[in-house]
């Protein structure tokens, strides 16, 4: 089976309702991900640090238990820890705490094959700190044929640094062959909500791209220059908890291409509306699935239903 490669930061994500805690998790963007997709039976290694403390222990067990490597994963420093507050929407403010100059995973490089997956995004794929290996990591997985994922993620707390780190973003988007967004991360990054206008511009950077563009509770769209452009309607469900919505949505998707044997010829090709619909919709029903707790991830109980 071909194998997901994850690159991202770990951190412990403790949840508070009412301003109690109810919970904690280890987490990250490409992290959550990660555990939904092994939890699938998705083979997976996940590329990061970790304090070398209790939480990383944690960190690392957690990912072996849910069928990732942590082979990729190095210790060093102090753990980072995320403070998530649920509002009465049970939407999540966030506060961080981190020991940034521990940002300095070896990512020495696994063995990446044409096909494979690599998801990557966030701060974590643009930080200064890491980026030359960043950039060198996905370099290689581009050139050996591997589908690349990039989620922009880019959050307001980082707004001051658009200038200079919107060169390390546009560099992202020419080696990506899928590129996903918020609305709130395009209005950062370019102060630009129209996604054609959008596109247009991403595709200045290397052509025949996918954007996934979503807005909330709005329909999400997906547009390329191969296929024609899909619209999908979110089904409104009760949530517990939206930590993790997007990257569950990511995984959904991953999970989809591997499932459906879409391959990245099929992508640059095009697919039929069907079949991105699909994936669109799988991708959908792993977000609402991860909304039904204040986990981060999809549940065991539907992962063994999904498992390949």
């Amino acid at each position: 089976m071909r194998k997901v490669i994850g690159i991202g930061e770990t951190v412990f994500d403790i949840i508070f309702r009412n301003n109690k805690p109810i919970g904690g998790v280890p987490g990250g963007s490409t992290f959550n991900s990660m555990i939904s997709l092994g939890r699938c039976g998705i083979p997976g290694v996940f590329l990061s640090e970790t304090g070398d403390d209790k939480i990383g222990d944690i960190v690392c067990s957690y990912l072996e238990e849910n069928g990732v490597s942590s082979s990729g994963v190095d210790k060093g420093g102090k753990s980072h820890i995320s403070l998530a507050f649920l509002n009465e929407k049970n939407d999540a403010e966030y506060l961080f705490y981190k020991d940034h100059p521990h940002d300095r995973a070896s990512m020495s490089l696994p063995e990446i094959n044409a096909d494979d997956i690599v998801l990557f995004g966030s701060y974590y794929a643009i930080n200064p700190v890491i980026r030359q290996k960043v950039k060198s990591l996905i370099e290689y997985a581009h050139n050996q044929g591997a589908i690349i994922y990039y989620d922009i993620n880019f959050r307001s707390s980082h707004a001051h640094e658009r200038d200079s780190l919107l060169s390390n973003i546009e560099e992202n988007f020419a080696f990506a062959d899928i590129i996903r967004g918020s609305n709130e991360d395009f209005q950062i990054v370019y102060n630009e909500n129209d996604y054609n206008k959008l596109y247009s511009t991403i595709n200045k950077c290397n052509n025949n791209k996918v954007l996934l563009y979503t807005c909330g509770a709005d329909p999400t769209t997906l547009k390329s220059s191969t296929s024609n452009e899909i619209k999908m309607n979110i089904k409104p469900i009760p949530t517990v908890s939206t930590i993790g919505a997007g990257d569950n949505f990511n995984a959904g998707f991953i999970y989809s291409l591997i499932r459906d044997n879409i391959r990245k010829a099929d992508i640059h090709r095009g697919l039929s509306s069907d079949q991105w619909l699909s994936v669109l919709n799988t991708a959908q029903s792993f977000s609402a699935e991860c909304c039904q707790s204040i986990d981060n991830t999809i549940s065991l109980e539907f992962a063994k239903k999904m498992k390949l």
